[in-house]
């Protein structure tokens, strides 16, 4: 399997097909869900014709589902549901989130159980594939009765209405449309519904969330072992035995990559005996503990969103095998609330320890290097300034961590009393992994500022490795200069991954 072609294989998707969506593959269904989504049209097809009222199929939406709608009117229905409900605000989500959001709502309709049109499908699945890709504004979704607002913008272009994003551009959703040899869609009966209704905003949100701090973990796996070097911190908490003992999967985990990390440090050997210090501070000694619990909450969050993300959770669903369409509640997203929740907890923790390993680094009278890193202290300042701004977008995360999912508001005339908030607890994801991936680029320019008052003794050749890969665009800090374009590069090398990949050699606990 190329990263340019993948096979989804509906309500069996791996987490890490979803993760290499999301790093850009193009996906196209299995041929296998043809049979189960024609038998979900054709049941809807039958109760339409019966005349009896179903919900959402031939009567009004939310409050208004006591409303009968005529069948010469149900495509019209249809229709305004999707401009009525095409209601976003702010900016526009970023592209590879929207793709991702596409293919989560391709798996789900392909199930079987949505009622809509084969054609319709194929033609949500041609775009992706094409890549005329929704414009869909960020903010306007309360994560139930799904995430209407963003999908109504995703299905909008559908009908030849909004913008798109394409491979020469963003233009009108009709242009577009026509750039790849397709004519707007008239959504038949449930069509309008089963693409507005369901979870896959949120979801791609959070499961975008969830593999950038993937990224961040292992990066600050790689910086913490390269600080724990720079303050000639010792090993030996990371021993095997230590962890067997407590049983935590994430911890034992942790403790294993920081060992490889750090083996056949030369520097490490340098103060294996008559060292005086008994005790590091807890950002080197507990990394196993701290790290490991939030390894262990990423994989609890992976489980749910990749469950959630193989299920179906519009409304109503089609039971083709009994002629039944049942109304329930899939679409609240509590799940992937409570997911977001624990991802940016996790998020917070990485980057707030990072951030005490780098104060400790600056600190001579705990690290036992120069005041803030610097070989002229007092003429120069050096490292004095990234400390604050760590601390800074710590500070910021902490305030972005309170769990959203404990918050509702009433929408709906009070038909939808209670809401699951996971949309902009996911959304706020992303820019909490780049805040935290900037204090692991900034401990990475102090460990390795830190490792180099320790030559002609080098740290291990993993660590070395991702010393070298920084030096190839920021220069060893002699005197002061503009650090600014210091941390950009560095920032731009952890969130590409790069820093990741210069150690390829070892394989670093994730959660795909």
């Amino acid at each position: 399997m190329s990263i340019n072609n993948l096979t989804l294989l509906p309500g069996q998707v791996p987490l890490a097909d979803w993760r290499a969506i999301y790093r850009g593959a193009t996906p196209q269904l299995h041929a296998s869900c043809a049979h189960a989504v024609q038998a979900s049209a054709d049941t809807v097809a039958r109760i339409v014709a019966k005349g009896e009222p179903v919900y959402g199929i031939n009567t009004g939406f939310g409050k208004l589902a006591s409303v009968r709608i005529p069948a010469s009117d149900l495509e019209t229905l249809q229709r305004n549901i999707v401009l009525s409900h095409a209601a976003g605000v702010g900016e526009a989500t970023p592209v590879a989130i929207t793709r991702l959001m596409m293919a989560l709502k391709l798996a789900s309709l392909a199930q079987g159980a949505s009622g809509i049109r084969p054609a319709t499908l194929a033609m949500l699945e041609t775009m992706l594939m094409r890549g005329v890709i929704p414009v869909i504004p960020g903010q306007g979704s309360v994560g139930a009765s799904g995430d209407l607002a963003p999908l109504a913008h995703m299905t909008e272009v559908m009908i030849g209405v909004g913008d798109a994003d394409t491979p020469t551009g963003r233009m009108p959703a009709v242009q577009a449309l026509a750039s790849i040899g397709l004519k707007p869609v008239v959504l038949g009966p449930k069509e309008g519904l089963a693409l507005l209704n369901g979870t896959q905003f949120s979801t791609a949100n959070a499961l975008a969330g969830l593999f950038e701090a993937e990224r961040l973990f292992q990066s600050a796996l790689l910086t913490g072992a390269l600080a724990t070097d720079a303050a000639k911190g010792s090993d030996a908490p990371f021993d095997a035995r230590i962890h067997k003992l407590r049983k935590h999967k994430g911890q034992m985990a942790t403790a294993e990559a920081l060992r490889a990390l750090l083996a056949g440090s030369a520097i490490r050997a340098s103060h294996l005996t008559g060292d005086e210090r008994v005790q590091d501070p807890y950002c080197l000694r507990c990394q196993p503990q701290v790290m490991g619990a939030c390894l262990d909450v990423l994989l609890h969050a992976a489980n749910l969103l990749e469950t959630e993300a193989n299920g179906v959770s519009d409304n109503p669903l089609i039971f083709s095998a009994e002629g039944e369409a049942l109304s329930g509640g899939n679409f609240h997203a509590e799940p992937v609330a409570f997911a977001a929740d624990m991802i940016a907890m996790a998020v917070c923790e990485i980057g707030s320890l990072s951030e005490r390993r780098i104060a400790m680094l600056v600190d001579p009278a705990l690290s036992g290097l120069p005041a803030f890193l610097t070989p002229k202290p007092g003429l120069n300042s050096g490292f004095m300034i990234p400390q604050v701004a760590a601390a800074a977008l710590v500070s910021e995360n902490k305030q972005r961590a309170y769990p959203a999912s404990v918050d509702s508001i009433p929408t709906s005339a009070n038909q939808e009393d209670h809401v699951s908030m996971a949309a902009h607890g996911a959304r706020r994801l992303m820019p909490m992994t780049e805040n935290a991936m900037a204090v692991i680029a900034i401990e990475w320019l102090a460990a390795a500022q830190g490792c180099h008052f320790h030559a002609p003794l080098q740290s291990s050749a993993p660590l070395q490795q991702a010393v070298q890969l920084l030096r190839t665009q920021v220069p060893h800090l002699e005197d002061d200069r503009h650090i600014q374009p210091d941390m950009k590069a560095a920032i731009a090398m952890v969130r590409s991954g790069a820093l990741i990949t210069s150690v390829s050699d070892l394989a670093l606990p994730g959660v795909a």
